[in-house]
């Protein structure tokens, strides 16, 4: 500790400093707790994610509603939210409309301060000043912190504001101080697994994750889906490109991260030039834009890449009999003379039984020119400056789990068997169940990405496709990925992929708690807070399982599932006062948001109230400030006795 003490004195010199700082923590340990935000299965759906994130889900809408609900409009309160939520492209609209327009700036520069007090009133002057948009940060400081109503006060505020109007920095104003409030209103974000796929933006959301200012990542299977392309994983990469050919994806591929298709693109016409490939055209509702040609290419691609991705996921399973996933090997079950296929001793009908490019002798083997773009395919993904830098970003703040204020959460699924017991996987030679197992997977993901290229690390690379798609993948939590008989069997018997007992299971209360203890959380207070599977709520399935100690917050973000679940997700707020529960409706886009004021509408679902508020003394942030409090109180006695000298 000596030693500790005397590093610690470099930054505190003297008793003045130290005391000066236990005063100021102590003070931040009694602030009510910030504002967390939970958000899971984005699945590439930018501007419903932008727009939550710009309205803090729901609470600048009700700060200004708070404030200013007897004396505005309620289409005055919607235009001001909407200023606030996407200020450069309204401001834009006002001003080509607006007749006075200083008169306006005035008025909304007033209003802008005040709904800025009400959102930042829980955190120090301190914080809030180092969240403030440099070039501003003064100006904003002084009008938020004037008191008193005399004379002389409001002539200095009003000559601020006519400086900022009178020197035309007004716009640049609302700017900065929208962001700040927005910056404000959230004070960490969680995102519970699923960035990519399904929809057009991940590289947009991962550009925005990149800059918010606190959040964590639990991985998704979709998450590590990619970040296997990026470890040079080929089934991965196949997986990747099947998936974005499916829901017309493609742009996020070429233009969002420079991968080249077009050498499978000509494979894929030349290969099936005779085959419409019907059962692969894409599932997207806006597809109706392509000409009927396009359509048929990218039909075209997706079978291609399908039957490359069966190829490499069977030699995968051959050379890892320990996934033990011998299932998975279809290729060789059929008899494309007679047209079936047999499973688990059934024949099955085919309903397509064109595979030039399969060796009846060799199934699994790639052609030469299915090699060759492999090959290139790997390269693309693994030199991709912008998708590296989105990986490292998910590999830095990303975790297959994170406990965080007494809430366990993760993306899938903790692999249990059906009597209540955690099962045990296999793992590169290590057999592992509940929490110990999710720690080593994280190493064994981290190995993978950033490992030097041994044949250990090869093992972790292989494995990053069993984390997507394994029959105990955590992630996953399906026994079996039925892709192939999607495709090529219409029996639908054939497609159910049935949920690892942890679904069932989850509905008990003390199967709950028996997880939170695995992971050393405090059962009175924790929750398990999941994503992964959408809840079917036009089917009255509730997102809120074992009397509240878990909650599911997949309700169908990504349009693909909103015909599923009849719902465009949930979020989770967890501030001071406790937990509160919503449900949207779909976004339905930003220029109407900005047009016309249209905002995500929610209905609250889940309200749990905290007879006592929720301190700062309360959280993971303020045990940790409790032991500098300590340290610097241990630092203080070491001054006033003499052991250490005091600088000056």
């Amino acid at each position: 500790m000596d030693k500790y003490l005397k590093q610690l004195s470099k930054n505190y010199k003297n008793i003045q400093e130290v005391s000066e700082e236990i005063i100021n923590l102590q003070a931040i340990l009694n602030l009510p707790k910030g504002t967390e935000l939970f958000m899971s299965d984005i699945h590439g759906e930018y501007e419903a994610f932008i727009h939550i994130l710009n309205n803090g889900s729901g609470i600048i809408k009700s700060k200004i509603e708070s404030i200013y609900d007897k004396v505005m409009t309620k289409a005055e309160m919607k235009e001001l939210a909407t200023l606030i939520y996407y200020p450069e492209e309204k401001l834009n609209l006002i001003k080509s409309k607006e007749e006075d327009l200083n008169e306006w700036y005035k008025i909304i520069l007033y209003r802008l301060i005040e709904v800025t007090k009400a959102v930042s009133s829980k955190y120090t002057r301190s914080k809030v000043r180092k969240a403030m948009p440099k070039g501003f940060d003064y100006i904003i400081d002084e009008l938020l912190h004037l008191q008193g109503e005399d004379e002389n006060k409001e002539l200095y505020y009003n000559q601020i504001i006519d400086s900022i109007i009178d020197l035309n920095r007004a716009d640049s104003f609302i700017v900065a101080i929208s962001d700040l409030i927005k910056r404000m209103a959230i004070d960490h974000l969680h995102i519970v697994g699923d960035i990519y796929d399904r929809g057009p933006g991940a590289p947009i959301i991962m550009d925005k994750l990149m800059d918010f200012h606190s959040l964590d990542i639990e991985w998704g299977n979709h998450d590590i889906l990619w970040m296997g392309a990026a470890s040079g994983n080929d089934a991965c990469i196949a997986n990747v490109i099947r998936i974005c050919s499916r829901y017309d994806n493609l742009s996020t591929l070429e233009e969002g991260y420079g991968i080249n298709i077009r050498p499978l693109s000509i494979f894929a016409t030349e290969v099936y030039k005779n085959d419409l490939c019907e059962k692969f055209l894409p599932k997207n509702k806006e597809v109706s834009k392509y000409s009927n040609t396009d359509k048929i290419i990218l039909a075209k691609i997706q079978k291609a890449i399908s039957i490359i991705q069966f190829k490499i996921e069977g030699s995968l399973v051959k050379k890892h009999p320990e996934y033990k996933m011998k299932d998975r090997l279809l290729l060789d079950k059929m008899d494309l003379e007679k047209g079936t296929i047999k499973i688990n001793g059934k024949e099955y009908k085919l309903n397509d039984t064109n595979f030039p490019t399969i060796d009846k002798k060799s199934p699994y083997k790639l052609t030469k020119e299915e090699s060759e773009i492999v090959e290139r395919l790997r390269m693309s993904f693994m030199h991709s400056e912008k998708l590296n830098r989105h990986v490292n970003f998910l590999y830095a703040k990303g975790h297959m789990y994170k406990t965080f204020n007494s809430n366990l959460l993760f993306h899938g699924c903790i692999p249990m068997k059906e009597n209540g017991e955690f099962d045990k996987i296999e793992v590169i030679g290590k057999s592992l169940k509940g929490k110990e197992l999710l720690d080593h997977l994280e190493n064994v993901a981290h190995k993978a990405f950033f490992g030097d290229k041994t044949e250990e690390n090869q093992e972790a690379v292989d494995f990053m496709w069993y984390l997507w798609c394994g029959p105990k993948s955590p992630l996953f939590g399906k026994e079996k990925a039925a892709t192939f008989e999607r495709y090529f069997i219409d029996d639908k018997e054939t497609h159910k992929e049935n949920k690892n007992s942890y679904y069932i299971l989850i509905n008990k209360e003390e199967i709950c708690n028996k997880i939170l203890e695995n992971f050393e959380q405090n059962i009175e207070e924790g929750h398990i807070i999941n994503g992964h599977v959408p809840v079917k709520a036009k089917d009255g399935e509730s997102p809120v399982k074992a009397g509240g100690k878990l909650i599911v917050i997949d309700g169908g973000f990504a349009k693909a599932y909103q015909s599923t679940t009849g719902i465009a997700g949930y979020t989770l707020t967890y501030n001071s006062h406790g937990l509160v529960l919503a449900m949207n409706e779909p976004f339905e886009s930003k220029n109407k948001a900005i047009l016309d004021g249209s905002d995500i509408k929610s209905q609250t679902i889940l309200k749990e109230n905290i007879l006592t508020r929720k301190r700062v003394a309360d959280t993971d942030i303020g045990e940790k400030l409790k032991e500098e409090i300590q340290d610097l109180k241990q630092l203080l006695v070491a001054y006033r006795e003499g052991v250490l000298k005091e600088s000056v």
